[in-house]
């Protein structure tokens, strides 16, 4: 079995005359964080393995711009945002996918004001057009029976009303489907959104990933699933603190297909 990553740019698609299906806008996280290359590995290999004519922008991806607007300096977010909408429209891009739901709201929501309109959708809503479309196929073996709790992402349920396409893929695992009692329209952040990732905590009480992390243990799950890098890391880091680490995962939703597929 070839383990090897096909994943073109449009740089190099562009020069063969070829127009891919959509572009994977990868990220920062996706691409510089360690854990979050897992994501993108897996995410690519479900797309190869469904033979989607896909392609990145490789050097030519910037921030979107989300951490600098969540912070305030919009000035800094318009720069960002008219620099990628230039390459975007150069090529003609249409469609979007995106694994981060911060990236996947910022194109969505903010770039058509700039100039820059595309079809955008999360990586979890192209998974599951793929699986209806009979395009992957997706034997849960690895995790029947298994107990596993879903975080809502603030910018995909939340802000974007996108509830049910994760879990409808969990559901197609064989898995059981626990949910937490802050779930969908109630859910509760990780912590890290509004560009809180990249900076010190304030006076409180308590970390909102410890509160967040323990909800999610209150539903004894075997794994806590999740379909955004920051709130990867956010429960990750919960898990750790509660030290429960060694029976309990945090993955992405992506991971588990990847898994289920044995890619």
């Amino acid at each position: 079995m070839s383990t090897e990553l096909k994943v073109p740019t449009m740089a190099e698609l562009f020069a063969a005359g070829q127009q891919p299906e959509v572009l994977f806008w990868v990220g920062c996280a996706g691409s510089f964080d360690d854990r979050a290359k897992k994501i993108t590995k897996a995410f690519v290999k479900i797309l190869n393995k469904a033979q989607v004519s896909f392609a990145v922008l490789g050097t030519e991806e910037s921030c979107t711009g989300d951490p600098a607007k969540r912070s305030g300096n919009e000035f800094l977010f318009q720069m960002q945002a008219f620099a990628n909408i230039e390459i975007m429209n150069a090529y003609g891009v249409k469609k979007v996918v995106t694994a981060c739901p911060h990236c996947f709201n910022t194109i969505k929501n903010e770039y058509p004001v700039l100039g820059g309109s595309y079809d955008v959708m999360h990586h979890t809503q192209f998974l599951k057009d793929l699986l209806d479309e009979g395009r992957i196929t997706m034997e849960g073996g690895a995790f029947k029976g298994k107990r596993i709790t879903f975080h809502d992402p603030c910018y995909l349920g939340r802000a974007n009303g996108v509830y049910e396409a994760p879990r409808e893929l969990i559901r197609k695992l064989d898995a059981e489907l626990v949910e937490m009692k802050s779930c969908k329209s109630r859910g509760l952040c990780c912590g890290a959104g509004g560009a809180q990732m990249f900076k010190e905590s304030e006076k409180g009480d308590q970390e909102v990933n410890i509160v967040r992390t323990e909800q999610a243990l209150e539903t004894q799950p075997e794994i806590i699933a999740a379909g955004c890098p920051f709130c990867n890391t956010m429960m990750t880091d919960g898990v750790k603190n509660k030290e429960k680490e060694a029976s309990i995962a945090v993955m992405d939703i992506a991971e588990l297909i990847a898994t289920a597929e044995e890619l």
